[in-house]
């Protein structure tokens, strides 16, 4: 499988390490923002190939960040694949992932599955 540049963006910092140790074993390399304001500084500045966007955070949430990144942000980066990440029903926030700007949808609690097949349909 190919190796990625990894963008997770998540305020609780146990999601972000179960994701890191995942992503880990996979080979891949990962940068970390808390919320969409650090992601976005982070892109501005990194070479990302796959955003793993919580929806729920402070300062910039998902919605708000993947709406930034998809409609300010300069190609190629507003074309990255962004994975919505999400613990609550989703249609909560939107009623498709793919109108709302995201690529692909996981649902908490993570598996080293679901998370492999997400990466994956990105090969």
């Amino acid at each position: 499988m190919r190796k990625f540049n990894f963008l997770i963006v998540d305020d609780i910092l146990m999601n972000r390490l179960l994701l890191k140790e995942i992503i880990y074993e996979l080979g891949n390399i990962i940068k970390e923002a808390t919320n969409g304001k650090e992601a976005i500084h982070i892109l501005e500045k990194e070479s990302i190939d796959i955003i793993l966007m919580d929806i729920e955070m402070p300062v910039m949430n998902g919605l708000e960040t993947t709406e930034y990144i998809r409609n300010q942000m300069p190609f190629p980066k507003n074309s990255l694949p962004i994975i919505a990440l999400t613990a609550h029903n989703p249609n909560d926030f939107f009623e498709s992932y793919h109108n709302a700007g995201f690529n692909y949808l996981l649902t908490k609690p993570y598996s080293f599955d679901k998370i492999k097949e997400a990466i994956q349909s990105f090969n």
